[in-house]
C-alpha cells in the first residue's frame, strides 16, 4: 500500500502515455492513493490491459498529434468522470539517433507534432477543464536533454527544451488565477530510466546517457513517478512554471 493512502481521495486526473511506462507508473501510483484516472494513450491493446492492471475509471485511444481528437477526448473524459483535476501529460517518443545533416524529416516532425504539438493541444484541452473547476495540477514531463541536448537526439533534446519552455509561460499564466494555490503547472526532467522507451534507441545511446550520471545508473520509474505525484498533489501549492528534476545529479539547475 502507497504511504500516500487517500492523497488523491476526491480527485480525478488525465494521464496521457498512461498505457505504458512512466505514465502507467503514475496512473498506478494515484488510483493507490485514492484517485480516479483517464488513460489517454494510442494503443488501444495496452490501453484495455492498463484499464484492467491499475484500474483506471476511463480510458481514450486516441493521438495526441491529432488536436480534434484530444478535444474530443477532454470532453468525453469530462463527461464520464466529472469536474477534472490533474494533467499529466507523458506521452512522447524518442525520435532517429542521427546526426543533424542525416536527421530524417519525418521522424523530426513526428517528434515534434507528438511531444511538442501533442503535449500542446492536451493543456489547451484541459486547461479550461481546470479553470471550470477552480483548482488544477498540470505536469509536462520533459527531460534533461531539454537542459543540457543530447547528441545525434536533436529533435528529442529541442522538444523536451520546448516542453520546458511552454510550461514556464503557462505556469505563469495561470498563477493566482483560482486563488493561493489554485492550478499550478509545473515540468519535470528526468535522466534516462529504465522504460519500453529505451526500445526506441540503440544501446550505444542508452551507454551515453547513463555514463553522464554522477549516480552511474539509469533511474527506476517509481522514483520519476513519486516526484510526478507530489507535484500533481495538493502539497505542491507554492511552486508553478518550475522544473523538478530527477536526474542523479546530471542536471542541478
Amino acid at each position: 500500500m502507497s504511504l500516500y493512502a487517500g492523497r488523491f481521495a476526491g480527485r480525478t486526473a488525465i494521464v496521457t502515455g498512461g498505457a505504458s511506462g512512466l505514465g502507467k507508473a503514475v496512473a498506478a501510483r494515484i488510483v493507490a492513493e485514492g484517485g480516479r484516472v483517464a488513460l489517454w494513450d494510442l494503443d488501444a491493446d495496452k490501453l484495455a490491459t492498463a484499464r484492467t492492471e491499475i484500474r483506471a475509471t476511463h480510458v481514450e485511444a486516441l493521438d495526441v498529434a491529432d488536436a480534434g481528437a484530444v478535444e474530443a477526448a477532454a470532453a468525453a473524459t469530462h463527461a464520464a468522470l466529472g469536474p477534472v483535476d490533474i494533467l499529466i501529460c507523458a506521452a512522447g517518443i524518442t525520435g532517429a539517433t542521427a546526426p543533424v545533416h542525416d536527421y530524417p524529416i519525418d521522424s523530426w516532425q513526428r517528434v515534434i507534432d507528438i511531444n511538442v504539438n501533442g503535449l500542446f493541444y492536451c493543456n489547451r484541452a484541459v486547461v479550461p477543464l481546470l479553470l471550470a473547476n477552480g483548482y488544477g495540477r498540470i505536469v509536462n514531463v520533459a527531460s534533461v536533454a531539454g537542459k543540457e541536448g543530447n547528441p545525434n537526439a536533436s529533435a528529442y533534446s529541442a522538444s523536451k527544451a520546448a516542453v520546458i519552455g511552454f510550461t514556464k509561460s503557462l505556469g505563469k499564466e495561470l498563477a493566482g488565477k483560482c486563488g493561493p494555490g489554485g492550478i499550478v503547472a509545473n515540468a519535470i526532467t528526468p535522466a534516462t530510466f529504465e522504460s519500453p522507451i529505451l526500445e526506441q534507441l540503440p544501446q550505444s545511446q542508452v551507454d551515453y546517457m547513463r555514463g553522464k550520471i554522477p549516480m552511474g545508473r539509469l533511474g527506476e520509474v517509481d522514483e520519476s513517478a513519486a516526484m510526478i505525484c507530489f507535484m500533481a498533489s495538493d502539497e505542491c501549492s507554492f511552486t508553478t512554471a518550475s522544473t523538478f528534476d530527477t536526474s542523479g545529479g546530471r542536471t542541478t539547475f
